[in-house]
Protein backbone atom coordinates (compact mmCIF):
# COMPACT_ATOMS: atom_id res chain seq x y z
CA UNK A 1 0.00 0.00 0.00
CA UNK A 2 1.20 3.57 -0.87
CA UNK A 3 2.08 5.37 2.34
CA UNK A 4 0.50 8.91 2.88
CA UNK A 5 3.23 11.83 2.96
CA UNK A 6 2.88 13.65 6.18
CA UNK A 7 2.71 17.67 5.96
CA UNK A 8 6.00 17.17 8.31
CA UNK A 9 8.14 15.48 5.63
CA UNK A 10 6.38 17.28 2.55
CA UNK A 11 7.39 20.88 4.74
CA UNK A 12 10.90 19.63 4.71
CA UNK A 13 10.54 18.75 0.58
CA UNK A 14 9.26 22.35 0.60
CA UNK A 15 11.53 23.55 1.98
CA UNK A 16 14.59 21.97 0.01
CA UNK A 17 12.83 23.60 -3.13
CA UNK A 18 12.83 26.75 -1.52
CA UNK A 19 16.54 27.02 -1.69
CA UNK A 20 19.25 28.02 -3.55
CA UNK A 21 21.06 24.62 -4.13
CA UNK A 22 18.49 22.61 -5.03
CA UNK A 23 18.21 24.58 -8.29
CA UNK A 24 21.99 25.33 -8.49
CA UNK A 25 21.41 29.05 -8.47
CA UNK A 26 22.93 31.68 -6.51
CA UNK A 27 19.54 32.88 -5.41
CA UNK A 28 16.52 31.41 -3.82
CA UNK A 29 13.46 30.67 -6.31
CA UNK A 30 10.54 32.76 -5.21
CA UNK A 31 7.79 30.80 -3.63
CA UNK A 32 4.13 31.40 -4.39
CA UNK A 33 1.71 29.80 -2.37
CA UNK A 34 -1.78 28.91 -3.32
CA UNK A 35 -4.92 26.94 -1.73
CA UNK A 36 -3.77 23.40 -3.33
CA UNK A 37 -0.37 23.73 -4.41
CA UNK A 38 3.02 25.48 -3.89
CA UNK A 39 4.92 26.57 -6.56
CA UNK A 40 8.98 27.99 -7.22
CA UNK A 41 10.26 29.99 -9.35
CA UNK A 42 13.93 29.11 -10.45
CA UNK A 43 15.69 30.45 -13.17
CA UNK A 44 14.14 29.48 -16.18
CA UNK A 45 11.90 26.85 -14.59
CA UNK A 46 9.11 26.45 -12.29
CA UNK A 47 8.17 23.36 -10.26
CA UNK A 48 4.60 22.80 -9.51
CA UNK A 49 4.16 20.85 -5.90
CA UNK A 50 0.47 19.83 -4.83
CA UNK A 51 -0.09 19.90 -0.94
CA UNK A 52 -0.81 16.54 0.78
CA UNK A 53 -4.68 17.85 1.42
CA UNK A 54 -8.11 16.35 0.95
CA UNK A 55 -11.08 18.42 0.26
CA UNK A 56 -14.19 18.26 -0.63
CA UNK A 57 -13.44 18.83 -4.16
CA UNK A 58 -9.69 16.88 -4.24
CA UNK A 59 -8.05 14.47 -2.83
CA UNK A 60 -3.82 14.91 -3.09
CA UNK A 61 -3.40 13.05 0.50
CA UNK A 62 -1.18 10.35 -0.35
CA UNK A 63 1.70 10.48 -3.01
CA UNK A 64 0.67 8.01 -5.28
CA UNK A 65 -2.57 10.23 -5.68
CA UNK A 66 -0.55 13.29 -6.27
CA UNK A 67 1.66 11.81 -8.63
CA UNK A 68 -1.34 10.96 -10.63
CA UNK A 69 -2.81 14.82 -10.67
CA UNK A 70 0.58 16.24 -11.52
CA UNK A 71 1.04 13.06 -14.94
CA UNK A 72 -2.77 14.21 -15.33
CA UNK A 73 -2.23 18.01 -15.15
CA UNK A 74 0.58 17.42 -17.35
CA UNK A 75 -1.02 15.24 -19.82
CA UNK A 76 -4.16 17.98 -19.91
CA UNK A 77 -1.80 20.97 -19.92
CA UNK A 78 0.99 19.85 -22.33
CA UNK A 79 -1.93 19.57 -25.25
CA UNK A 80 -2.82 23.29 -24.92
CA UNK A 81 0.33 25.17 -24.15
CA UNK A 82 3.39 22.56 -24.98
CA UNK A 83 5.57 25.22 -24.59
CA UNK A 84 5.39 26.02 -21.04
CA UNK A 85 4.92 22.49 -20.02
CA UNK A 86 7.91 20.53 -19.65
CA UNK A 87 7.20 17.44 -17.75
CA UNK A 88 6.22 15.41 -14.28
CA UNK A 89 9.50 15.49 -11.78
CA UNK A 90 10.43 13.41 -8.70
CA UNK A 91 11.90 14.73 -6.11
CA UNK A 92 13.78 12.02 -4.29
CA UNK A 93 15.87 10.95 -1.29
CA UNK A 94 19.10 9.87 -1.18
CA UNK A 95 21.92 9.36 1.31
CA UNK A 96 22.98 12.89 0.61
CA UNK A 97 19.67 14.67 1.47
CA UNK A 98 16.71 15.28 -1.06
CA UNK A 99 18.02 15.56 -5.18
CA UNK A 100 15.32 17.30 -7.91
CA UNK A 101 15.05 14.73 -10.37
CA UNK A 102 17.78 12.41 -9.18
CA UNK A 103 17.88 8.54 -8.52
CA UNK A 104 16.72 6.86 -5.19
CA UNK A 105 13.20 7.18 -3.25
CA UNK A 106 10.39 9.30 -4.72
CA UNK A 107 9.35 10.89 -1.77
CA UNK A 108 7.32 13.82 -3.95
CA UNK A 109 6.20 14.96 -7.16
CA UNK A 110 6.10 18.39 -9.15
CA UNK A 111 5.00 19.71 -12.85
CA UNK A 112 7.48 20.99 -14.18
CA UNK A 113 7.28 23.88 -16.63
CA UNK A 114 8.91 26.74 -17.76
CA UNK A 115 9.08 29.71 -16.29
CA UNK A 116 7.52 32.84 -17.87
CA UNK A 117 7.24 36.46 -17.01
CA UNK A 118 4.54 36.63 -14.16
CA UNK A 119 3.63 40.27 -16.48
CA UNK A 120 2.32 38.48 -18.97
CA UNK A 121 -0.83 37.23 -17.66
CA UNK A 122 -3.66 38.47 -18.99
CA UNK A 123 -4.92 40.20 -15.96
CA UNK A 124 -1.54 41.61 -15.54
CA UNK A 125 -1.78 43.28 -19.50
CA UNK A 126 -5.37 44.07 -18.71
CA UNK A 127 -4.59 46.39 -15.56
CA UNK A 128 -1.74 48.07 -17.55
CA UNK A 129 -4.26 48.67 -20.32
CA UNK A 130 -2.38 46.21 -22.63
CA UNK A 131 -4.81 43.95 -23.53
CA UNK A 132 -4.82 44.92 -27.68
CA UNK A 133 -7.32 43.68 -29.77
CA UNK A 134 -4.46 41.11 -31.61
CA UNK A 135 -4.38 39.43 -28.18
CA UNK A 136 -8.18 39.45 -27.97
CA UNK A 137 -8.22 37.88 -31.95
CA UNK A 138 -5.54 35.25 -31.29
CA UNK A 139 -7.58 34.29 -28.05
CA UNK A 140 -10.56 33.78 -29.09
CA UNK A 141 -9.14 31.19 -31.82
CA UNK A 142 -6.80 29.80 -29.50
CA UNK A 143 -10.09 29.16 -27.07
CA UNK A 144 -11.89 27.69 -30.21
CA UNK A 145 -9.03 25.43 -31.55
CA UNK A 146 -9.13 24.25 -27.69
CA UNK A 147 -12.82 23.23 -27.79
CA UNK A 148 -12.59 21.90 -31.17
CA UNK A 149 -9.71 19.24 -30.04
CA UNK A 150 -11.22 18.47 -27.37
CA UNK A 151 -12.98 14.82 -26.80
CA UNK A 152 -16.58 14.60 -26.94
CA UNK A 153 -18.52 13.60 -23.53
CA UNK A 154 -22.19 12.30 -24.74
CA UNK A 155 -22.64 10.25 -21.43
CA UNK A 156 -21.48 12.49 -18.64
CA UNK A 157 -24.46 13.49 -17.59
CA UNK A 158 -23.42 17.42 -17.79
CA UNK A 159 -27.11 18.85 -17.51
CA UNK A 160 -28.22 17.32 -14.34
CA UNK A 161 -24.10 18.12 -12.73
CA UNK A 162 -24.40 21.72 -13.87
CA UNK A 163 -28.15 21.51 -12.04
CA UNK A 164 -26.31 19.82 -8.91
CA UNK A 165 -23.71 23.25 -9.24
CA UNK A 166 -26.64 25.52 -9.32
CA UNK A 167 -28.14 23.52 -6.62
CA UNK A 168 -25.01 23.62 -4.51
CA UNK A 169 -24.25 27.69 -5.33
CA UNK A 170 -27.89 29.17 -4.10
CA UNK A 171 -27.40 27.22 -0.97
CA UNK A 172 -24.35 28.36 -0.47
CA UNK A 173 -24.89 32.13 -1.05
CA UNK A 174 -28.07 31.50 1.48
CA UNK A 175 -25.72 30.38 3.78
CA UNK A 176 -23.57 33.29 3.61
CA UNK A 177 -26.36 35.85 5.11
CA UNK A 178 -24.21 38.15 6.74
CA UNK A 179 -23.02 38.85 3.30
CA UNK A 180 -26.00 38.33 0.96
CA UNK A 181 -30.03 39.46 2.06
CA UNK A 182 -31.83 36.62 2.22
CA UNK A 183 -34.79 38.34 -0.39
CA UNK A 184 -32.11 39.26 -2.83
CA UNK A 185 -30.66 35.35 -2.40
CA UNK A 186 -34.25 34.26 -2.75
CA UNK A 187 -35.36 36.12 -5.87
CA UNK A 188 -32.05 35.10 -7.12
CA UNK A 189 -32.77 31.67 -6.61
CA UNK A 190 -36.21 31.69 -8.09
CA UNK A 191 -34.90 33.39 -11.77
CA UNK A 192 -31.83 30.94 -11.65
CA UNK A 193 -33.76 27.57 -11.32
CA UNK A 194 -36.64 28.96 -14.06
CA UNK A 195 -33.91 29.79 -16.26
CA UNK A 196 -32.56 26.42 -15.94
CA UNK A 197 -35.92 24.75 -16.30
CA UNK A 198 -36.20 27.15 -19.48
CA UNK A 199 -32.82 26.00 -20.75
CA UNK A 200 -32.91 22.10 -20.01
CA UNK A 201 -34.13 20.58 -23.32
CA UNK A 202 -31.60 23.07 -25.49
CA UNK A 203 -28.40 22.07 -22.53
CA UNK A 204 -29.50 18.37 -23.24
CA UNK A 205 -29.59 18.44 -27.06
CA UNK A 206 -26.41 20.37 -26.83
CA UNK A 207 -25.01 17.30 -24.60
CA UNK A 208 -26.32 14.73 -27.10
CA UNK A 209 -24.59 16.35 -30.10
CA UNK A 210 -21.18 16.95 -28.66
CA UNK A 211 -21.43 20.52 -27.47
CA UNK A 212 -19.84 18.62 -23.96
CA UNK A 213 -16.56 18.44 -24.24
CA UNK A 214 -13.40 17.72 -21.81
CA UNK A 215 -13.00 21.78 -21.51
CA UNK A 216 -10.38 24.14 -19.38
CA UNK A 217 -12.93 24.29 -16.47
CA UNK A 218 -10.90 27.31 -15.11
CA UNK A 219 -10.89 29.87 -17.98
CA UNK A 220 -10.22 33.10 -16.36
CA UNK A 221 -7.88 35.71 -16.78
CA UNK A 222 -5.15 34.72 -14.92
CA UNK A 223 -4.48 31.36 -16.94
CA UNK A 224 -4.04 33.05 -20.03
CA UNK A 225 -0.22 34.02 -20.93
CA UNK A 226 1.84 35.71 -23.19
CA UNK A 227 4.57 33.17 -24.64
CA UNK A 228 6.92 34.30 -27.27
CA UNK A 229 3.97 36.32 -28.56
CA UNK A 230 1.60 33.83 -28.36
CA UNK A 231 -1.45 33.08 -26.59
CA UNK A 232 -1.20 30.22 -24.27
CA UNK A 233 -3.87 28.63 -21.73
CA UNK A 234 -2.62 26.91 -18.40
CA UNK A 235 -3.44 25.43 -15.60
CA UNK A 236 -6.23 23.70 -16.62
CA UNK A 237 -8.58 21.57 -14.26
CA UNK A 238 -7.12 18.25 -13.24
CA UNK A 239 -8.42 17.23 -10.23
CA UNK A 240 -12.00 16.16 -10.84
CA UNK A 241 -13.02 15.52 -14.57
CA UNK A 242 -16.63 16.36 -13.85
CA UNK A 243 -15.86 20.26 -13.09
CA UNK A 244 -13.90 20.16 -16.77
CA UNK A 245 -16.33 18.40 -18.93
CA UNK A 246 -19.47 20.87 -19.77
CA UNK A 247 -20.51 22.37 -22.28
CA UNK A 248 -18.31 24.74 -24.17
CA UNK A 249 -20.31 27.83 -24.14
CA UNK A 250 -20.51 27.30 -20.59
CA UNK A 251 -15.85 27.09 -20.71
CA UNK A 252 -16.09 30.18 -22.69
CA UNK A 253 -18.65 31.95 -19.95
CA UNK A 254 -15.60 32.24 -17.19
CA UNK A 255 -13.98 34.50 -19.12
CA UNK A 256 -16.78 36.23 -20.35
CA UNK A 257 -17.66 36.62 -16.99
CA UNK A 258 -14.46 37.82 -16.11
CA UNK A 259 -13.49 39.98 -18.32
CA UNK A 260 -17.07 41.85 -18.14
CA UNK A 261 -16.63 41.90 -14.47
CA UNK A 262 -13.21 44.20 -15.55
CA UNK A 263 -15.22 46.54 -16.87
CA UNK A 264 -13.82 45.07 -20.26
CA UNK A 265 -16.81 44.72 -22.05
CA UNK A 266 -15.67 45.50 -25.60
CA UNK A 267 -13.22 42.73 -25.33
CA UNK A 268 -16.00 40.50 -24.06
CA UNK A 269 -18.37 41.08 -26.88
CA UNK A 270 -15.12 40.74 -29.24
CA UNK A 271 -14.29 37.33 -27.57
CA UNK A 272 -18.22 35.76 -28.18
CA UNK A 273 -18.21 37.14 -31.77
CA UNK A 274 -14.56 35.97 -32.88
CA UNK A 275 -15.21 32.35 -31.07
CA UNK A 276 -18.66 32.41 -33.03
CA UNK A 277 -17.22 33.52 -36.71
CA UNK A 278 -15.01 30.23 -36.57
CA UNK A 279 -18.07 27.77 -35.86
CA UNK A 280 -18.93 25.33 -38.48
CA UNK A 281 -22.29 25.40 -37.96
CA UNK A 282 -22.72 29.17 -36.49
CA UNK A 283 -26.85 28.60 -36.70
CA UNK A 284 -26.09 26.04 -34.22
CA UNK A 285 -23.90 27.80 -31.50
CA UNK A 286 -26.21 30.36 -31.66
CA UNK A 287 -29.22 28.63 -30.96
CA UNK A 288 -26.78 27.59 -27.83
CA UNK A 289 -26.32 31.44 -26.89
CA UNK A 290 -29.91 31.58 -25.71
CA UNK A 291 -28.08 29.50 -22.14
CA UNK A 292 -25.46 32.20 -22.03
CA UNK A 293 -27.15 34.24 -19.17
CA UNK A 294 -27.63 31.60 -17.16
CA UNK A 295 -23.71 30.45 -17.78
CA UNK A 296 -22.22 34.02 -17.30
CA UNK A 297 -24.68 34.21 -14.05
CA UNK A 298 -23.79 30.67 -12.52
CA UNK A 299 -19.92 31.74 -13.05
CA UNK A 300 -20.42 35.20 -11.05
CA UNK A 301 -22.74 33.37 -8.37
CA UNK A 302 -19.56 30.87 -8.07
CA UNK A 303 -17.21 33.47 -7.28
CA UNK A 304 -19.37 35.40 -5.08
CA UNK A 305 -20.01 32.03 -2.64
CA UNK A 306 -15.78 31.79 -2.81
CA UNK A 307 -15.36 35.24 -2.11
CA UNK A 308 -17.64 34.67 0.73
CA UNK A 309 -15.76 31.84 2.26
CA UNK A 310 -12.60 33.50 1.57
CA UNK A 311 -14.27 36.53 4.14
CA UNK A 312 -14.63 34.02 6.62
CA UNK A 313 -11.23 33.42 6.92
CA UNK A 314 -10.73 36.38 6.83
CA UNK A 315 -10.76 40.24 8.69
CA UNK A 316 -10.38 41.58 5.10
CA UNK A 317 -12.95 44.29 4.49
CA UNK A 318 -12.12 43.49 0.50
CA UNK A 319 -13.11 40.04 0.30
CA UNK A 320 -16.72 40.25 1.40
CA UNK A 321 -16.97 43.57 -1.01
CA UNK A 322 -15.73 41.55 -3.72
CA UNK A 323 -18.27 38.98 -3.38
CA UNK A 324 -21.04 41.20 -3.22
CA UNK A 325 -20.00 42.61 -6.10
CA UNK A 326 -20.24 39.34 -7.57
CA UNK A 327 -23.55 38.89 -6.52
CA UNK A 328 -24.62 42.00 -8.22
CA UNK A 329 -23.25 40.91 -11.49
CA UNK A 330 -24.61 37.54 -11.24
CA UNK A 331 -27.78 38.89 -10.82
CA UNK A 332 -27.43 41.43 -13.42
CA UNK A 333 -26.72 38.46 -16.09
CA UNK A 334 -30.29 37.12 -15.59
CA UNK A 335 -32.26 40.46 -16.21
CA UNK A 336 -35.05 40.17 -18.95
CA UNK A 337 -33.66 42.53 -22.13
CA UNK A 338 -36.24 43.29 -25.25
CA UNK A 339 -35.06 41.80 -28.20
CA UNK A 340 -32.97 44.70 -30.62
CA UNK A 341 -31.36 44.39 -34.17
CA UNK A 342 -29.40 46.98 -35.74
CA UNK A 343 -28.66 47.07 -39.49
CA UNK A 344 -25.76 49.20 -40.22
CA UNK A 345 -25.03 50.38 -43.97
CA UNK A 346 -22.90 52.35 -46.28
CA UNK A 347 -20.93 52.03 -49.13
CA UNK A 348 -17.20 50.29 -48.79
CA UNK A 349 -14.94 52.24 -46.50
CA UNK A 350 -17.47 54.32 -44.71
CA UNK A 351 -16.46 52.61 -41.53
CA UNK A 352 -19.21 50.14 -40.73
CA UNK A 353 -17.55 47.39 -38.93
CA UNK A 354 -15.60 49.93 -36.73
CA UNK A 355 -19.25 51.09 -35.60
CA UNK A 356 -20.43 47.87 -35.21
CA UNK A 357 -17.62 46.76 -33.06
CA UNK A 358 -18.23 50.05 -31.06
CA UNK A 359 -21.64 49.49 -30.45
CA UNK A 360 -22.16 45.94 -30.20
CA UNK A 361 -20.53 45.58 -26.46
CA UNK A 362 -23.74 48.25 -25.23
CA UNK A 363 -27.21 46.97 -26.99
CA UNK A 364 -29.03 44.17 -25.46
CA UNK A 365 -28.23 41.64 -22.55
CA UNK A 366 -24.20 40.66 -21.86
CA UNK A 367 -22.32 40.72 -23.38
CA UNK A 368 -23.49 42.35 -26.12
CA UNK A 369 -25.15 42.01 -29.71
CA UNK A 370 -24.14 39.42 -32.03
CA UNK A 371 -22.17 41.12 -34.75
CA UNK A 372 -22.82 39.59 -38.37
CA UNK A 373 -20.37 41.06 -40.31
CA UNK A 374 -21.11 40.18 -44.13
CA UNK A 375 -17.18 40.33 -45.17
CA UNK A 376 -16.71 37.66 -42.35
CA UNK A 377 -20.04 35.28 -43.84
CA UNK A 378 -18.18 35.31 -47.49
CA UNK A 379 -15.05 34.29 -45.84
CA UNK A 380 -16.79 31.70 -43.97
CA UNK A 381 -18.86 30.62 -46.63
CA UNK A 382 -15.48 29.87 -48.75
CA UNK A 383 -13.92 28.28 -45.93
CA UNK A 384 -10.90 31.35 -46.09
CA UNK A 385 -8.82 32.92 -43.41
CA UNK A 386 -10.34 36.08 -42.08
CA UNK A 387 -7.81 38.21 -43.91
CA UNK A 388 -7.33 35.62 -47.30
CA UNK A 389 -8.04 37.57 -50.65
CA UNK A 390 -11.00 35.61 -51.72
CA UNK A 391 -11.07 35.71 -55.68
CA UNK A 392 -13.44 37.77 -58.00
CA UNK A 393 -15.55 35.00 -58.84
CA UNK A 394 -16.83 35.64 -54.48
CA UNK A 395 -18.71 38.58 -55.07
CA UNK A 396 -21.16 37.55 -58.21
CA UNK A 397 -24.52 38.78 -57.34
CA UNK A 398 -25.91 35.06 -56.60
CA UNK A 399 -23.04 34.71 -53.98
CA UNK A 400 -23.68 38.00 -52.54
CA UNK A 401 -27.69 36.92 -52.48
CA UNK A 402 -26.15 33.69 -50.39
CA UNK A 403 -24.26 35.97 -47.98
CA UNK A 404 -27.48 38.07 -47.38
CA UNK A 405 -29.57 35.20 -46.74
CA UNK A 406 -27.16 33.44 -44.12
CA UNK A 407 -27.29 36.99 -42.34
CA UNK A 408 -30.90 37.15 -42.10
CA UNK A 409 -30.84 33.53 -40.93
CA UNK A 410 -27.77 34.06 -38.37
CA UNK A 411 -30.35 37.03 -37.23
CA UNK A 412 -33.36 35.51 -36.91
CA UNK A 413 -31.57 32.34 -34.14
CA UNK A 414 -29.38 34.96 -32.46
CA UNK A 415 -32.70 37.51 -31.62
CA UNK A 416 -34.88 34.22 -30.89
CA UNK A 417 -31.84 33.37 -28.48
CA UNK A 418 -32.65 36.69 -26.91
CA UNK A 419 -29.20 38.19 -28.04
CA UNK A 420 -29.27 41.63 -29.54
CA UNK A 421 -28.15 41.90 -33.05
CA UNK A 422 -25.75 44.13 -35.26
CA UNK A 423 -25.85 43.18 -39.24
CA UNK A 424 -22.77 45.05 -40.94
CA UNK A 425 -23.26 45.47 -44.66
CA UNK A 426 -23.46 47.37 -47.74
CA UNK A 427 -27.27 47.11 -47.91
CA UNK A 428 -27.18 49.01 -51.42
CA UNK A 429 -30.30 47.96 -52.83
CA UNK A 430 -33.65 48.32 -51.22
CA UNK A 431 -34.59 43.99 -51.04
CA UNK A 432 -31.43 43.58 -49.27
CA UNK A 433 -32.46 46.59 -46.44
CA UNK A 434 -36.17 45.32 -46.16
CA UNK A 435 -35.10 41.90 -45.80
CA UNK A 436 -33.35 42.49 -42.95
CA UNK A 437 -35.84 44.82 -41.28
CA UNK A 438 -38.32 41.72 -41.73
CA UNK A 439 -36.52 39.61 -39.89
CA UNK A 440 -36.48 41.86 -36.96
CA UNK A 441 -40.45 41.89 -37.51
CA UNK A 442 -40.85 38.34 -37.72
CA UNK A 443 -38.65 37.94 -34.22
CA UNK A 444 -40.86 41.08 -32.56
CA UNK A 445 -37.61 42.66 -32.01
CA UNK A 446 -37.19 46.26 -32.20
CA UNK A 447 -34.91 47.23 -35.55
CA UNK A 448 -33.12 50.43 -36.11
CA UNK A 449 -31.28 50.96 -39.57
CA UNK A 450 -27.89 53.43 -39.58
CA UNK A 451 -26.55 54.85 -42.94
CA UNK A 452 -22.96 55.86 -43.12
CA UNK A 453 -21.83 58.32 -45.80
CA UNK A 454 -18.89 60.07 -46.99
CA UNK A 455 -17.11 61.88 -49.58
CA UNK A 456 -15.76 59.06 -52.61
CA UNK A 457 -12.48 60.95 -52.23
CA UNK A 458 -12.20 60.07 -48.52
CA UNK A 459 -13.53 56.82 -49.20
CA UNK A 460 -10.98 56.16 -51.58
CA UNK A 461 -7.87 57.20 -49.28
CA UNK A 462 -9.31 54.80 -46.74
CA UNK A 463 -9.18 51.95 -49.18
CA UNK A 464 -6.02 52.62 -50.21
CA UNK A 465 -4.64 52.65 -46.37
CA UNK A 466 -6.55 49.40 -44.89
CA UNK A 467 -4.60 47.11 -43.78
CA UNK A 468 -5.40 43.64 -41.62
CA UNK A 469 -8.73 43.92 -42.54
CA UNK A 470 -11.59 41.08 -43.45
CA UNK A 471 -12.96 43.04 -46.13
CA UNK A 472 -11.44 42.78 -49.51
CA UNK A 473 -13.16 46.00 -50.47
CA UNK A 474 -10.67 48.11 -52.92
CA UNK A 475 -11.09 51.31 -54.74
CA UNK A 476 -12.19 49.91 -57.89
CA UNK A 477 -14.74 47.90 -55.91
CA UNK A 478 -15.94 51.48 -54.61
CA UNK A 479 -16.03 52.92 -58.37
CA UNK A 480 -18.90 50.21 -58.86
CA UNK A 481 -21.08 50.98 -56.06
CA UNK A 482 -23.99 53.72 -56.42
CA UNK A 483 -23.26 57.42 -56.07
CA UNK A 484 -24.70 59.22 -54.18
CA UNK A 485 -25.71 56.01 -52.64
CA UNK A 486 -29.64 56.55 -50.79
CA UNK A 487 -30.41 55.37 -47.92
CA UNK A 488 -33.05 53.08 -46.92
CA UNK A 489 -36.37 54.51 -45.95
CA UNK A 490 -36.67 55.37 -42.19
CA UNK A 491 -32.80 54.55 -41.74
CA UNK A 492 -30.91 57.50 -40.04
CA UNK A 493 -27.99 58.76 -41.94
CA UNK A 494 -24.97 59.65 -40.47
CA UNK A 495 -21.80 61.67 -41.48
CA UNK A 496 -18.98 59.25 -41.66
CA UNK A 497 -16.51 61.63 -42.66
CA UNK A 498 -15.70 62.14 -39.42
CA UNK A 499 -13.03 60.53 -36.84
CA UNK A 500 -14.45 57.10 -35.48
CA UNK A 501 -15.09 57.82 -31.95
CA UNK A 502 -16.97 61.08 -33.49
CA UNK A 503 -19.36 59.12 -35.34
CA UNK A 504 -19.64 56.69 -32.66
CA UNK A 505 -20.77 59.38 -30.02
CA UNK A 506 -23.65 60.45 -33.10
CA UNK A 507 -24.58 56.96 -33.71
CA UNK A 508 -24.98 56.22 -29.37
CA UNK A 509 -26.81 59.72 -29.25
CA UNK A 510 -29.23 58.46 -31.54
CA UNK A 511 -29.98 54.95 -29.98
CA UNK A 512 -29.72 56.58 -26.55
CA UNK A 513 -32.65 58.52 -27.71
CA UNK A 514 -34.65 55.55 -29.38
CA UNK A 515 -33.87 54.00 -25.93
CA UNK A 516 -31.79 51.46 -27.34
CA UNK A 517 -28.92 51.47 -25.16
CA UNK A 518 -27.95 49.50 -21.66
CA UNK A 519 -26.96 51.60 -19.28
CA UNK A 520 -23.50 50.74 -20.15
CA UNK A 521 -22.07 54.04 -22.46
CA UNK A 522 -18.54 54.34 -24.10
CA UNK A 523 -17.58 55.69 -27.59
Amino acid sequence: MEPVIGNGLQEEVLNYLGSAAAHGLPNVPLRIDTHCSVIFLAGENAYKVKRAIKLPFLDYSTLQKRKHFCEREFSINHRLSPQLYKGVIAITRTERGFELGGPGEAVEWAVHLRRFDENKTLDRLAQAGELDPSIIRDLAAVIWKAHSDAKVARNAHATQALNDVIEETLSELGQASHIFPREKVAEFSWVMRTCFREARGLLTIREATGHVRRCHGDLHLRNIVMVDGEVSLFDAIEFDEAIATTDILYDLAFLLMDLWENDLRGEANAILNRYLWQSDDMIDELNGVSALPLFLSLMAAIRAKIGALDAAASTARHAATEARLYFVTAREFLKPHRPLLVAIGGRSGTGKSTLASGLAPYLGRPPGAIHLRSDIERKRQFHAAEKTRLPALAYRPEISNRVYEALERQAAAALRSGQGVIVDATFLNAFEANAVAEVAKCAKAEFRGIWLDAPTGLLMRRLFNRIGDASDATSEVLRTQPTPAQAPAAWIRLDASKSAPETCHAAMSYLRQQHCLTSHLAC
